[in-house]
């Protein structure tokens, strides 16, 4: 059976302008009628042209089980619509309404001691109850029956956030779901078994139904258990996504549908390189955490989305225009951050451009998470940054529906990897996947270098230089890729804990790092992490920490870039870089962190040919990110410090921003101007 060509990107009504869409999540059930038209008025002067419906209005739509109110929604949708604004439909399916939690408790989420995730807060059911998918979908074929046709209806947006408080769930439902996924993936218990090496600890299966999830156990539960769960949770959500997909495309073919997902910092659960092919388009939401990489982390997470889409447009959900609510100390952005936190996330491929939310709540549990328009009202300085920022992405029109350039570096990032890496029972409990990812990120900044954070398994032909770093799981297939990446002429640089375990969490035997050893031509016989207060010192004056490495040569053509000189490993390489057929592929054995890798990264690119496309005196304040449609180029240019600056020698037409008199393009401190590159 062959299906339609789905549509890609939003079906723009009629009223609404082409060019970048800009709006924010709207919850008008929150507010008396009084305030909705003065909520169109205020978007009207923000230009704002899209907005999330419906997100979290399941007990309004629906007050009991066989009760439906939309009248209020169809005079929101229509509101919209007549003011040019449209509307990307949520299905309502986030959070059940207490009627349903009362007269079915069994839908309710159970975490790994057996105690059950009780109603009060949102996303509370279970990824795999029967019971919960029965109503759920009910709601949304009514949804999709019903406003098919809307002229306002833009797109689709499955549930909201998928997995933010209910990705793990231990219940007797996820058990027998589990139990189907595991005889899927393996078809035998001796393969389990194998896969599983449950001859340890006498953890034989003989029967299926013996299997459950890795509950709480007397001590760590069996690693290949936990992994498995972790890959099954990600897997029942997507059959869940793409439940409510498949509904919403036979009702609506032609409006696309999508779901919000959450690339940023401590958001692992979901594997989101493999949902991006249930979804028509790629959106995304993401908030700044606090710290001396908070922009870095920023950049990081669009870069990755961007690629997740694979270049194509995509939708920013969700990010704030100033504090959120639920960090431990909620700090307010400085000036210039809102637009620029904004624009980064377009530099990458963003073509709409959403807050979490339109009006900031005077109740409930997200009351103090900043909003478009704040409690201070349109006469605050809020306001007035989100409307000039409405005015800034109609100057940017042009930019839209151009796709990300490749860049000539790239970083891999692989979501088995960071959930193997970080499991228990391992060397230390210190290892962090995504940070040593995010520092090596920071270093091509520091160094100006564009580089793209590519999930493991993009192509990686046109790349000069490729990051792999902690890439802790390697199967056969991947060692072999890598391998002729290297041998073609790329260049190829990994970190300790790589290459350690397959597929299957099974340690390559022979000396570490197992997959990758023959490739790197260096062999370690015994990790050594360092206690918290200890560091180790390189022959180059850099400081390491938490890892380190007796690191022995064993292939020919190898350089010893640089050594320990102090602790038990004095003497020994601690990075190194090895000749492969035109390429070549180099070992970092230790934790540099970001300033440290920057110096590392410097020689290692100049050896792949791998150089900053800015001006000298820009390099390291500037980040440069360059967006694509046939020969037509777009750069972004984006100040990553809290001062002015200038970029000389960028030959072009800016789309936003003037140059001076001196034929040079002023950036103001957190600044972005963007170049219609000659």
């Amino acid at each position: 059976m062959t299906h339609p060509a789905r549509p890609q990107w939003l079906r723009r009504p009629d009223n609404v302008a082409p060019g970048l869409a800009y709006g924010a999540d709207y919850n008008p059930e929150q507010w008396p009628r009084e305030v909705w038209r003065d909520d169109v008025r205020l978007m009207r002067e923000a230009g704002v042209n899209i907005v999330s419906l419906g997100i979290f209005s399941w007990a309004k739509l629906q007050p009991a089980e066989n009760a439906w109110r939309f009248d209020w929604l169809d005079e929101v949708m229509g509101l919209l619509y007549d003011n040019g604004i449209a509307v990307d439909l949520a299905t309502a399916t986030a959070s059940p309404p207490p009627w349903l939690t009362a007269k079915h408790p069994e839908i309710l989420p159970v975490n790994a001691r057996g105690e059950t995730i009780w109603p009060g807060g949102r996303q509370h059911w279970r990824p795999t109850s029967p019971v919960f998918r029965e109503h759920a979908l009910a709601l949304v074929e009514k949804m999709a029956a019903r406003y098919a046709g809307h002229p306002a209806l833009t797109a689709w947006h499955v549930s909201n956030e998928l997995g933010c408080h209910n990705v793990y769930d231990y219940s007797d439902d996820a058990a027998r779901a589990f139990r189907d996924w595991l005889q899927a993936r393996y078809t035998t218990l001796d393969a389990l078994n194998h896969a599983w090496g449950t001859a340890f600890w006498s953890q034989e299966y003989s029967d299926w139904a013996q299997i459950l999830p890795p509950r709480l156990a007397a001590t760590h539960p069996n690693p290949t258990q936990q992994l498995d769960f972790k890959r099954f949770s990600s897997d029942a959500l997507r059959r869940y996504l793409r439940a409510e997909r498949d509904i919403l495309h036979r009702h609506t073919p032609d409006v696309p549908v999508t779901t919000n997902f959450m690339v940023m910092g401590g958001t692992k659960g979901m594997d989101y390189a493999a949902w991006a092919a249930d979804v028509d388009f790629v959106s995304n939401d993401h908030y700044v955490e606090p710290g001396p990489q908070a922009f870095d982390e920023l950049s990081f997470s669009a870069n990755l989305t961007g690629n997740i889409a694979g270049g194509r447009p995509w939708f920013l959900m969700e990010h704030s225009t100033s504090a959120v609510n639920w960090q431990p100390v909620n700090v307010a952005k400085k000036a210039g951050e809102l637009a620029r936190d904004s624009l980064t996330h377009v530099a990458h491929g963003a073509d709409a451009v959403c807050f979490f939310q339109w009006r900031q709540s005077a109740a409930g549990a997200e009351k103090y998470h900043s909003a478009m328009v704040p409690h201070a009202g349109a006469d605050s300085d809020v306001f007035r940054s989100a409307a000039a920022l409405g005015a800034t992405l109609r100057d940017l029109a042009p930019v839209a529906g151009a796709s990300r350039e490749q860049a000539p570096a790239a970083i891999l990032f692989h979501w088995e990897s960071w959930w193997a890496a970080e499991a228990d029972s391992h060397p230390t409990d210190r290892l962090r996947y995504r940070q040593e990812a995010l520092d090596w990120y920071t270093a091509c900044l520091n160094l100006g270098i564009r580089a793209d954070v590519v999930p493991l398994g993009t192509p990686l032909d046109g790349y000069s230089l490729v990051v792999a770093p902690m890439l802790h799981m390697v199967t056969e297939a991947v060692a072999k890729d890598l391998r002729g990446y290297a041998e073609a002429g790329g260049h190829l640089v990994t970190t300790y804990f790589s290459g350690i375990v397959d597929e299957h969490d099974h340690v390559w035997l022979g000396g570490h790092p197992g997959a990758l050893r023959d490739l790197l031509g260096v062999r370690v016989e015994e990790f050594a992490p360092l206690l918290d207060h200890e560091t180790v010192t390189l022959d180059d004056g850099l400081s390491a920490t938490l890892w380190t490495e007796r690191v022995q040569v064993t292939g020919p053509d190898v350089a010893v870039l640089s050594c320990y000189t102090t602790g038990e490993h004095a003497g020994h390489p601690a990075v190194t870089r090895r000749t492969v057929g035109e390429g070549s592929a180099a070992y970092v054995s230790t934790r540099l962190g970001s300033r440290g890798l920057t110096a590392v990264l410097d020689g290692l690119a100049r050896a792949a040919g791998v150089t900053s496309e800015l001006p000298l005196e820009s390099r390291g304040d500037v980040e440069l990110t360059v967006r694509r449609r046939g020969a037509e180029r777009f750069a972004f240019l984006v100040n990553r410090t809290d001062r002015p600056l200038t970029v000389s020698d960028l030959p072009g037409e800016p789309l936003l921003g003037a140059r001076s008199t001196q034929g040079e393009l002023p950036l103001p401190a957190r600044g972005v101007r963007v170049v219609r590159l000659a």
